[in-house]
């Protein structure tokens, strides 16, 4: 028996990294998978193509998660593909890409998060879980500095966990659980890639301070293990390198 038979879980942003990783741990453990993206369908096709080839069930729906459609069609998937909703993991991120409008970072780490968990709440029943994927730069950004290049996309990752933390009295009627995870830099992230090219060395001086950072496929592993875990709701999970933060944030 899988830890999450018979359960149905959203990853949003999961045709690459770190959601990807997510939602084939999770379809290892028996969940039937929603994996999202915005425009790489092929991409999320290869994802659920692996999790159906270890004999799970997934299936892909793209969505943007900064429109209400692209919400709403997201946690009507779940119930249309498997007739439930039981885990939500808000992997999704972005705003360090070129060309987007100047408020697109808050748009997705905030706003965008808070409307994919107000869609999908309705759905979930007592004992589901939302899990926030976040970054020890963002989680820690009143407190500590970080790299000027990502500081609007920290700034926006730690509006959108405070804005869900509110949601937490909400969410404990309902018997839903929110749990956040922070990590280090993560090696071979877009992000990381995209600091590295503005920031060269960046990087490379996080691992030197940090003496080890986590792969992306450790870290998914951190977040799916946050799933079940038998923690109270509201908990912050620190993966990697968060003494240097000073934890008291």
């Amino acid at each position: 028996m899988g830890l999450l038979d018979n359960k149905t879980a959203i990853v949003t942003g999961s045709s690459r990294g770190i959601g990807a990783e997510v939602a084939k741990i999770l379809a290892g453990e028996g969940a039937a998978v929603v994996v999202n993206y915005r425009q790489k369908a092929p991409r999320a096709n290869k994802v659920v193509g692996e999790i159906q080839a270890a004999g799970g069930r997934a299936v892909a729906v793209g969505a943007d998660l900064t429109t209400q459609e692209g919400v709403q069609s997201l946690a009507s998937a779940a119930m249309e593909e498997f007739g439930s909703l039981n885990v939500l993991v808000l992997n999704a991120s972005g705003g360090m890409e070129s060309g987007v409008e100047e408020d697109y970072a808050l748009k997705l780490n905030r706003d965008a998060q808070i409307n994919m968990l107000n869609a999908a709440v309705p759905l979930m029943p007592e004992g589901s879980r939302v899990v926030f994927v976040t970054s020890h730069q963002a989680h820690f950004v009143e407190t500590v500095p970080t790299m000027p290049e990502y500081e609007p996309v920290a700034r926006s990752k730690r509006a959108g966990e405070d804005a869900l933390r509110e949601l937490l009295p909400n969410l404990a009627d309902k018997g839903i659980s929110l749990v956040v995870v922070s990590g280090d830099m993560i090696e071979g992230t877009v992000t990381a890639t995209l600091l590295d090219r503005s920031n060269p060395g960046a990087i490379e001086a996080r691992r030197a301070e940090a003496g080890k950072l986590y792969s992306v496929e450790e870290f998914a592993a951190e977040v799916a293990k946050m799933v079940t875990a038998d923690v109270e709701s509201g908990h912050t999970e620190y993966v990697g390198g968060a003494d240097y933060f000073g934890k008291s944030a």
